[in-house]
């Protein structure tokens, strides 16, 4: 069973078919994420020196911080084949012996949320990895027999938004290390003004950069804004994306000069108003915002924390003076 993943634009979805289309396909054409960039540009080098499959990887970081990207990337400079899938997808042993049973030399295979994945399957991972054979089990009972695969070199790319969820063995397996971190104002703007040129848009400097700053320091957040804008720019404008359409469509959309969308806002409000100011267990914050728990810590605990809008204590999490001033509150020192 292949995992290569083919696309048809008529079945995908708009926002994945927008990633793959402003996708870089070289290292020096990846914007921002300098210090990754710089550091796998030597182990690639050194691998294709060596001739031997790079060192296995683990990209991790918050949603939409361009891991698959960089992963496509990886194997665009190594010049092989890169084969997809992801961790709540390879549900039995079975699945995963079928993936790396189908690898060629040298190849690339990414798994997305590898955190996801099944201890039982995990484990079969370790001696692949490691020694780059596997073995398995066949049949039940007294039939059961071991049968022993020897794979092909190949390099695994392990991408997560929760590296503290992966286990020590299969975290001691990566020989590099990538850590995604948000997006500087200068290269979401070189970002926003790039996705403007290829989809054929007029936006202004000034309005790059506004909607670089209210992007949450993520490409794929700015890239899907720059699309709402430009509707905004085409009906209640004339079609060009400059300060006042950008400002007038992301007030519209609920996205504050921060980036804080709806949604941060509310955890802040609730935090605010219910808990006055904190702390309080991301459970109950999420219980009363109607979310999932995973999706407030992944999605939007982390650029709260950044900005100095929230801090985590050992007692649970806490509204910053800065997260009253932001809403207008008045703020009482406790």
């Amino acid at each position: 069973m292949s995992m290569t993943r083919i696309f048809d634009t008529e079945q995908m979805g708009d926002e994945e078919f927008v990633e793959r289309t402003l996708r870089p396909q070289k290292l020096n054409e990846y914007i921002g994420q300098d210090k990754v960039k710089n550091q796998l540009k030597i182990f690639i080098e050194a691998a294709k020196l060596r001739d031997e499959a790079l060192d296995h990887a683990l990209l991790f970081g918050p949603p939409g911080l361009g891991k698959t990207t960089m992963a496509f990337v990886i194997a665009n400079e190594l010049g092989v084949n890169i084969k997809q899938t992801s961790g709540p997808v390879i549900e039995k042993a079975g699945d995963l012996v079928a993936i790396l049973n189908d690898l060629e030399p040298g190849d690339v295979l990414l798994i997305d949320e590898i955190h996801r994945m099944p201890m039982a399957v995990e484990e079969i991972l370790y001696s692949a990895m490691e020694d780059f054979y596997i073995d398995i089990m066949i049949g039940t009972g007294e039939a059961s027999r071991a049968v022993h695969l020897d794979l092909p070199p190949f390099t695994l790319i392990g991408a997560t938004t929760r590296a503290g969820m992966l286990s020590n063995p299969l975290r001691a397996r990566f020989g590099i290390t990538g850590h995604m971190e948000y997006y500087e104002l200068d290269d979401l703007t070189e970002i926003v003004e790039r996705t403007a040129d290829i989809f054929e848009m007029e936006i202004t400097h000034e309005a790059a950069i506004e909607l670089a700053r209210r992007s949450r320091g993520t490409p794929r957040i700015a890239n899907r804004l720059l699309k709402r804008v430009r509707d905004f720019a085409q009906i209640m404008g004339d079609g060009l994306i400059d300060d006042v359409i950008t400002d007038k469509a992301l007030s519209m959309l609920d996205v504050d000069r921060e980036g804080l969308d709806y949604v941060d806002q509310k955890i802040l409000r609730t935090m605010i108003d219910l808990y006055n100011g904190g702390p309080v267990g991301l459970g109950t914050l999420s219980v009363n915002i109607a979310e999932e728990r995973d999706t407030v810590e992944d999605m939007y605990e982390p650029y709260l924390i950044q900005k100095g809008f929230i801090m985590r204590t050992r007692t649970g999490r806490v509204a910053t003076t800065k997260a009253y001033e932001h809403l207008g509150y008045p703020y009482e020192k406790k």
